[in-house]
């Protein structure tokens, strides 16, 4: 259209300034150019061109929105995807964490107790020194006391006796350094017996300590499958609000745990069904709640979810 519309002006303005053959150039060129745009036009005035046009146009647009739905679909799943890879990173990283702290709290309390030996066996090896350097003063005192008898059975036979006063002077000074002896003898074994009653202690609170480290875990872990179980059955109750369709079936299976009337009347109902594990037409009651099985098929899985 817009060449037809440039080869008209052409021909006003040969017609103008009288030129015929540029006149006559422009003519043909003009009737060629309309003669395509007829041809160009033709099909829209055919019966039913416009229905298949409108056809032709929604299958386009129909097309154009499964390509974007589709693209929305896969940034979609692309993104669930990722989020799924982060949550499995996060208790990955999570369980990690864990490992390490534990391993680190066995490394302090592995470090405590070599600490706690190794002054226990400092102070108790001092002690051992002390009872040893008095065990070897009594010895040597007992050598004495036997040296001077052997001396003096000697110097009897050569008739060379020495004065009593002698005698009882070595005597009271024998007797003043055993007991002597024996008091460190006996402060040095209550010294022993201290450090073994405060090593005995220790060693008694850090099992203690230990002891109470893996109730709590096993309290914790108990706690979580308690948890699990009751979002596996009665749903999870971070996702779901109050009114939501499955609270009355909590508030029912729960009952026992908020009213002892409640406990005793299902207790009762219980115990009419009690039967021994071989009794042939009932089985026993489970210890805790059945937990429903995995879904066999994709379509369950689906319902599930």
């Amino acid at each position: 259209v817009a060449r037809v519309t440039a080869l008209c002006r052409a021909l006003r303005r040969s017609e103008d300034q009288g030129d015929e053959p540029g006149w006559n150039r422009a003519r043909e060129e003009a009737e060629a150019a309309l003669q395509e745009l007829r041809e160009v036009v033709r099909p829209l005035r055919e019966p039913g061109y416009g229905e298949a046009l409108r056809r032709k146009s929604e299958r386009s647009r129909k097309r154009r929105l499964r390509l974007q739905r589709r693209k929305h679909e896969a940034r979609a799943a692309k993104e669930e995807e990722a989020a799924r890879a982060a949550e499995r990173e996060a208790k990955i990283d999570q369980w990690r964490a864990k490992c390490i702290q534990e391993g680190e709290e066995k490394n302090r309390g592995r470090s405590r107790e070599r600490e706690l030996k190794a002054a226990a066996d400092s102070v108790l090896s001092e002690v051992r020194r002390k009872q040893a350097d008095t065990k070897r003063m009594t010895d040597v005192l007992r050598g004495l006391e036997k040296l001077r008898k052997l001396r003096k059975e000697a110097a009897a036979r050569k008739g060379v006796c020495p004065p009593p006063s002698a005698d009882e002077a070595f005597e009271n000074q024998v007797e003043s350094l055993k007991t002597l002896l024996k008091t460190r003898t006996e402060l040095y074994e209550a010294e022993e017996r201290a450090l073994r009653v405060m090593l005995e202690g220790e060693q008694e609170e850090e099992r203690k300590r230990e002891m109470e480290k893996k109730q709590k875990k096993e309290r914790e872990k108990l706690l979580q499958q308690k948890l699990e179980m009751d979002s596996k059955l009665f749903g999870d109750p971070a996702e779901f609000p109050l009114a939501h369709l499955l609270q009355p079936f909590r508030d029912y299976y729960l009952q026992a745990e908020h009213s002892v009337a409640a406990l005793i009347q299902i207790r009762h109902e219980w115990d009419q069904y009690l039967v021994p594990a071989d009794h042939p037409e009932g089985s026993c009651i489970p210890p805790g709640w059945v937990l429903p099985s995995l879904p066999t098929n994709d379509t369950w899985a689906t319902a599930v979810r």
